[in-house]
């Protein structure tokens, strides 16, 4: 008898030791992660004058079973404030015949899934706009947030690499480097077969 309610007792305790455990968050171990709705950023000047073009139409995916990174933004969601400069810059990047700019690379370190801090994580590739590509090695962030992460990267981007002439008047010339950023939460891909 005092066997059976021995048993019976260490069963029980068992049973509740898991029930927290039961309680904790289930993470999908996920390889693909994609957004459509990131943020992206340039930050230009002028002598005397400085100015910042954004857009929320950032679309892009991380695929770490592959180490593939791609990212493309339709240059006519950018928008700087001023409808004026916003058709400038259209024209200068003739969005007409180039309407997107895209920066595809592979993972140069590797990311922790499992961790929640921010990480430093390195991307070498391409970058193309006005239909020129050009090698960019990009350095960025990655961190878990819930099931999902917080990707942010900034570089600086010469626009003459890629046959864009900066506008200008007189001696008045926009720079050719622009601060490039980009802030997007990456959703995971449920694998659906």
């Amino acid at each position: 008898m005092y066997l059976l309610n021995h048993t019976i007792c260490m069963a029980f305790r068992i049973n509740i030791l898991c029930v927290p455990l039961l309680l904790l968050p289930v993470f999908v171990h996920c390889q693909n992660y994609e957004t459509r709705n990131g943020n992206a950023k340039f930050h230009s000047s002028v002598p005397l004058h400085s100015f910042t073009g954004e857009s929320d139409y950032l679309t892009g995916m991380i695929n770490f079973e592959e180490n593939l990174v791609d990212f493309y933004l339709d240059l006519s969601t950018l928008k700087t404030g001023n409808s004026r400069r916003d058709r400038d810059m259209y024209r200068t990047f003739n969005v007409d015949e180039f309407p997107f700019a895209e920066y595809t690379g592979s993972l140069e370190t590797v990311f922790d899934e499992n961790s929640i801090e921010k990480q430093v994580v390195i991307v070498k590739g391409e970058f193309t706009i006005h239909g020129v590509t050009v090698e960019k090695t990009v350095e960025g962030t990655l961190q878990r947030r819930g099931e999902n992460i917080l990707l942010e990267a900034e570089w600086v981007q010469d626009i003459t690499d890629h046959n864009i002439e900066p506008p200008g008047i007189l001696f008045y010339r926009v720079r050719d480097e622009m601060d490039v950023h980009i802030r997007a939460v990456l959703e995971p891909v449920l694998d659906e077969s």
